[in-house]
């Protein structure tokens, strides 16, 4: 039987991804996350993770679990509005809600999830959202969802946004940002965004994946980093699978866009609701970060660490205040290159290339976290050094 044009057309597809340096390779660790990593077999210090605090392999976390499941079980069995929602999910909404400062907090499964359900929750039709060019992938996947009319301004532009806030009809509008951008570690900057939005009478909704745990006073994130309050205007989406060391997410804003939410985003009405575990995970993971100046005095150090001992090489260093640390490369087979040199010295940290990052802007992701070491970065530096 001759092989179907639909496979033909699939490895044609995957040979000119390799031949471009674009090809995505999959490993399997054996080993808790953390900054120890075993992988084929190889023992390895990961730059990886986006666990910023070091808090997914934490004792209080893991007992948490167990000590949920003895309670309530692995499982929820249903949706949130069916009958999936649970105890330890309704604690942990209000503790979220009372941590960032808005009245109201809603559960979502993912992060990604949560961006899926809010835009199309809010917009539709007729309606206007301005983006920016560098939002992650889950923000534009839901303004596409949402059939509103996309704007999108180059990164960080202010007065782009301004003109076309200004020259816009439409009906309903609303700002999208990323608080903390995931491949360049730079901050949005929310006041001067907010202020736009209260101008032009439109919602602002604040991706806070990586700075939620990390920023503001006692971790309670971008917002709180600027000093901004829980503004009516505001939409807070904030992950629970970084700093805070387990899974999940959560939107905060005004009881009446919750209301919205819990009515109308698909991506929450129509899905299994999460594992009370993870939950009782979480529940001791917001009082870890409540109670980790520490830990983030820490990773405020090793980062400052990375950065003196890179200035004088010659691969360029973005302005990143964050956790987040790239090192910009530029070719993808170069960086391709670099990663494996780094894996061979049992260092892994991942080569970022098209289409997650702008063509010729190929780059190491150097994630910190508050479990690394000094020393563990200094032997990431003396490679980095070498190599280049």
């Amino acid at each position: 039987m001759s092989e179907s044009p639909l496979y033909a057309e699939l490895a044609a597809q995957s040979l000119q991804l390799a031949e471009n340096g674009l090809t995505r390779r999959r490993r399997t660790l054996d080993a808790p996350c953390g900054p120890l990593a075993r992988v084929d077999g190889r023992d390895l210090v990961s730059f990886c993770s986006n666990d910023y605090l070091g808090l997914a392999n934490a004792p209080e976390l893991v007992e948490a679990a167990c000590a949920g499941a003895r309670v309530w079980g692995v499982g929820s069995g249903a949706s949130h509005l069916v009958s999936g929602h649970m105890r330890p999910h309704d604690d942990l909404e209000h503790q979220l809600a009372a941590f960032t400062g808005f009245p109201c907090a809603v559960l979502f499964s993912t992060g990604y999830l949560a961006n899926l359900g809010i835009v199309p929750a809010l917009l539709g039709r007729g309606d206007a959202v301005f983006s920016d060019k560098l939002n992650h992938a889950s923000l534009i996947d839901a303004v596409q969802l949402s059939r509103a009319d996309n704007k999108r301004y180059p990164h960080g532009d202010l007065d782009t946004l301004e003109r076309l806030l200004a020259s816009s009809s439409a009906r309903r509008k609303m700002i999208l940002t990323d608080a903390v951008f995931s491949m360049d570690g730079d901050l949005a900057p929310l006041p001067a965004l907010l202020e736009l939005a209260e101008r032009f009478d439109a919602w602002l909704v604040v991706d806070d994946a990586h700075g939620f745990g990390v920023l503001g006073d006692q971790g309670r994130g971008s917002l709180a980093h600027f000093k901004l309050g829980a503004s009516q205007r505001l939409v807070y989406m904030g992950t629970l699978g970084k700093a805070a060391g387990a899974s999940g997410a959560f939107v905060a804003a005004h009881e009446a866009v919750i209301e919205c939410l819990l009515q109308n985003a698909r991506s929450y009405i129509f899905t299994t609701g999460s594992s009370p575990v993870v939950a009782c995970a979480l529940l001791a993971s917001l009082k870890l970060i409540e109670n980790g100046d520490a830990r983030r005095e820490h990773l405020r150090r090793l980062t400052a660490q990375l950065r003196d001992g890179l200035t004088d090489t010659r691969w360029k260093l973005l302005p990143s205040p964050t956790a987040i640390q790239p090192v910009i490369i530029g070719d993808n087979f170069e960086v391709l290159r670099v990663a494996d040199a780094l894996y061979q010295r049992g260092l892994w940290v991942p080569a970022i290339r098209p289409p997650t990052v702008p063509k010729g802007s190929a780059r190491l992701r150097v994630s910190m976290t508050a479990a690394h070491s000094p020393a563990q970065v200094a032997a990431l530096i003396d490679a980095l050094h070498d190599l280049a």
